[in-house]
């Protein structure tokens, strides 16, 4: 996570110039995007992360993966 914060400081960086630079603002508004979009795959890479760990946790703890309906469909009916 790091990264992606590093990413957007960086991006950041380039909208400010890009706000006192009006004859470079569309190289630097191009920079900050491509940042913006590093940022967040870095984001996504993290979160594709966490969730593979975490859905080894719910099947090393024995419960059922569709307690969740389950319950709502209880709640339904009723």
């Amino acid at each position: 996570m790091e990264k992606a914060s590093r990413y957007r400081a960086l991006a950041s960086l380039y909208r400010q110039q890009a706000a006192y630079s009006p004859f470079n603002s569309w190289h630097l508004l191009g920079q900050a995007e491509r940042w913006e979009h590093l940022a967040e795959a870095e984001i996504s890479a993290h979160a594709n992360d966490s969730n593979a760990t975490g859905s080894g946790d719910v099947a090393k703890s024995g419960a059922p993966s569709n307690s969740i309906d389950t319950r709502w469909r209880t709640m339904t009916a009723a």
